[in-house]
């Protein structure tokens, strides 16, 4: 069997789940070609994100290549041509400028012939987003059939102009991570597309994380993330504010980096709490994986999120979480390995950092002992990555079938 992956940017620091389920699926003796719309424009701070990015063909890459592929459809499949653009008319009118839908236009046909040449059986993409709407117009013209996994929350954010239920209605099946994005799909498309989505969540190399003992008294507790709005950061110098009385010994560690880089910084000045939070900048994974381990928990203060693999490798490594009650993080967090506080609220933001920075080390080590052992029933990558490759295998098998 020999399948596509198909993302719009990849590979990205933020996503090595996703090169984890690629490789999981691929030690089973599935064949995989990785394809994307375009390279990310960051820096790839491991050997194995540089590695992804060398076996990865991009469909931006020689723009030229993209109107004599066009050109060549013109040719030699007018009919499928004629059927992708019937569709790509409905998905411009939906919402989205002129020049992007036709940008995915040009990319479903290189898609297409790509995925035909290499001999894909099937092709699948994660986010409901542009990568999507390539897979489906490609699909229209003639392509392999595709399938998607849906995250949350950008996918839910305007599901009309993204024409979200034109997708779920065409994709051959539907991932969701959690039971809340599967809920969402309901919402936003109709019990239809909710009887072809099955939950298949994220998972993590759980052998890639030792399990830690109890931490230093005066470790810091560690935010790792890209900064931004979303992920509400800039609540996080205040509240660390209002704690610091009751728990004097409480330092914070920020890892990451990103547009709102700026609004952190000059909430940071102006509640004068430099001295107790340090930014580290993006870190290897290896790098990050340490520090929580050196840490006494993960703060994840977020506004909008699906659920975010970090929240998994902090409780694999025996850390409880900081979290928020959004989308589908109650699902895999409770009082037993992290506090869980509404989004936007300082003050019980910052009575989670003074517990988290007041618990025993010995208190700290338990309640990662039970996160750990829900990562393993919920979050194991292997188990996941098998279930998304028997759908796909179903799927293939259905397509074949008489």
């Amino acid at each position: 069997m020999k399948i596509g992956y198909f993302l719009n940017t990849y590979p990205i620091t933020s996503l090595t789940f996703i090169r984890g389920e690629i490789r999981e699926i691929e030690a089973s003796g599935v064949e995989i070609l990785r394809y994307a719309i375009r390279p990310w424009d960051g820096a790839l701070v491991t050997e194995a994100d540089r590695a992804e990015a060398a076996r990865t063909r991009y469909l931006l890459a020689g723009k030229a290549g993209l109107i004599a592929a066009f050109l060549r459809e013109m040719a030699g499949n007018p009919r499928g041509l004629a059927r992708g653009l019937a569709l790509w008319w409905w998905l411009w009118r939906a919402g989205g400028g002129l020049v992007r839908h036709a940008a995915y236009l040009l990319e479903a046909v290189r898609l297409k012939q790509w995925c035909r040449a290499d001999g894909i059986a099937h092709l699948h993409t994660h986010f409901a987003t542009n990568s999507a709407a390539v897979a489906m117009l490609a699909e229209a013209m003639g392509g392999v059939r595709w399938s998607m996994t849906v995250h949350g929350p950008n996918e839910f954010f305007d599901p009309v102009a993204s024409s979200l239920p034109l997708k779920a209605e065409r994709a051959c099946f539907i991932a969701a991570i959690t039971h809340f994005a599967k809920g969402q799909v309901a919402v936003h498309c109709g019990m239809e597309a909710f009887e072809k989505t099955h939950v298949v969540r994220c998972g993590v190399d759980l052998g890639a994380f030792a399990e830690a003992g109890p931490p230093d008294a005066d470790a810091p507790i560690v935010h790792v993330g890209r900064l931004c709005t979303e992920k509400a950061q800039a609540l996080i110098p205040a509240a660390v504010a209002r704690a610091v009385e009751a728990a004097p010994g409480l330092r914070l560690d920020l890892i990451g980096d990103g547009d709102g880089r700026a609004r952190v910084e000059a909430a940071v000045a102006a509640t004068g709490t430099g001295e107790r939070i340090r930014f580290l900048g993006w870190q290897p994974h290896e790098a990050v994986a340490t520090r929580l381990a050196a840490g006494r928990g993960l703060l994840l203060p977020s506004f909008a999120e699906g659920l975010p693999i970090v929240i998994m490798e902090a409780l694999a490594i025996g850390r409880p979480v900081i979290v928020t009650y959004i989308a589908g993080v109650p699902e895999l967090v409770d009082q037993d390995c992290g506090w869980i506080v509404p989004a936007g609220d300082e003050a019980a933001l910052a009575e989670a950092l003074i517990a988290m920075a007041t618990a025993s080390p010995e208190r700290l080590a338990e309640m990662g002992r039970a996160g750990r052992a829900r990562v393993e029933r919920l979050h194991d990558q292997r188990a996941n990555a098998l279930r998304l490759k028997d759908l796909i295998a179903e799927a293939i098998e259905g397509a074949e079938a008489p």
